[in-house]
């Protein structure tokens, strides 16, 4: 009999090129520089000065060489500015998809559904009698068997309508979700970056539902002292901005793009640090950073209610730890009866993705 037998590790695993370890590094750095190659490239030699990444064969000109020749920047004949392609915009996507739920469990990221029966696509693990107008394909053979053994004892077996049971099937639903993202100065104070994981969030969302649920819209809108609609191509490059917290004006363009999709379900996530500081009045703003402001929180209030009157359902991920602030989204969360996660920046992406798969399952 053999036993055990016991040899050197040796790693078969594929090596990665000079290139691919740089380029790995050079993409996370485009992320925190916001899009701008030349100090993302600026980065890498600082780093590789102190790690030693590249060597007396395969030196920093030759990565920049092949990030041209690959077609990952371009340089402006123009002007010299280098910036990233759209090839490039793709992949730092699909890089921050595979780092923000690339590691969640498959259980979690199936198709979603209603929490109501009827003719669908996937099972619900439900048995009901077989009626007029169900699909070949949805009857359970191994039941109707069973049910005819038992309903008949004549030696012949036979299979008749009142024996026949279906596979009950869940409808599988559209969402139309706007995600609000808060690009005010108070994202990056106290020497605490919470606009990168925000953004990484965002992207690998966009990512998610153009793969996994090609048929729900996301929208993605920022706001500081007013609120736009950007594009998901622009999310690498997004900055903070010298701004205030106008959140009403995020709710009520996040209202005004939900009120014109025609999906059954519609919800609103908002990645925030949670004090609304802002509000447009006229050709001007009416604005108060010093604790929370009556006027401003009133305001917003009103917004969330006016969530809840129209079905609209909204989930703030709060990335501050501060009391008061919590206190008002806990406030504004039960005016809107929405929800609301007091996330760690590490722990946004699977918060977003959880709450996002949960809500699928429901009209609200």
């Amino acid at each position: 009999m053999i036993g055990f037998r016991i040899s050197k590790y040796i790693n078969e695993g594929k090596a990665q090129s000079p290139f691919d370890k740089l380029y790995n590094i050079f993409k996370e750095l485009l992320v925190y520089t916001s899009g701008d190659v030349s100090e993302a490239l600026s980065w890498l030699n600082e780093i590789d000065k102190e790690h030693k990444l590249t060597d007396s064969q395969y030196g920093m000109g030759n990565f920049i060489q092949d990030l041209k020749d690959k077609g990952i920047i371009e340089e402006n004949r123009q002007d010299g500015t280098i910036s990233i392609t759209p090839k490039t915009e793709k992949e730092i996507r699909q890089t921050a998809l595979e780092q923000v739920f690339g590691k969640l469990k498959k259980g979690n990221t199936g198709n979603h559904k209603t929490n109501k029966t009827g003719k669908g696509t996937e099972n619900s693990g439900e048995l009901r009698p077989y009626q007029f107008g169900d699909m070949p394909e949805q009857i359970s053979m191994t039941d109707s068997f069973k049910n005819a053994i038992r309903n008949h004892h004549d030696d012949f077996l036979a299979l008749s309508e009142d024996d026949l049971e279906v596979q009950e099937t869940e409808f599988q639903t559209q969402t139309s979700t706007v995600l609000m993202i808060d690009i005010s100065h108070s994202m990056i104070l106290y020497g605490e970056d919470r606009i990168t994981p925000a953004k990484k969030v965002a992207m690998a969302m966009a990512e998610l539902i153009k793969v996994r649920y090609p048929k729900d819209t996301l929208d993605i809108i920022v706001f500081g002292n007013d609120a736009w609609k950007i594009e998901v191509k622009d999310l690498p490059y997004l900055q903070v901005g010298p701004y205030h917290t106008n959140t009403v004006a995020g709710l009520e363009l996040a209202i005004d793009i939900l009120r014109r999709r025609k999906t059954p379900n519609k919800q609103i996530f908002m990645i925030t640090d949670g004090k609304p500081s802002c509000l447009k009045e006229g050709n001007g703003y009416y604005q108060n950073s010093f604790g929370l402001d009556r006027k401003i929180v009133n305001k917003t209030l009103n917004m969330a209610a006016y969530c809840k009157r129209l079905k609209i359902g909204v989930t703030t991920f709060m990335i501050a730890k501060d009391p008061y602030l919590q206190q008002f989204i806990h406030e504004f969360t039960e005016t809107c009866n929405g929800k609301a996660f007091y996330s760690s920046l590490k722990g946004l992406g699977q918060f977003v993705f959880e709450d996002y798969a949960k809500n699928k399952k429901k009209r609200y």
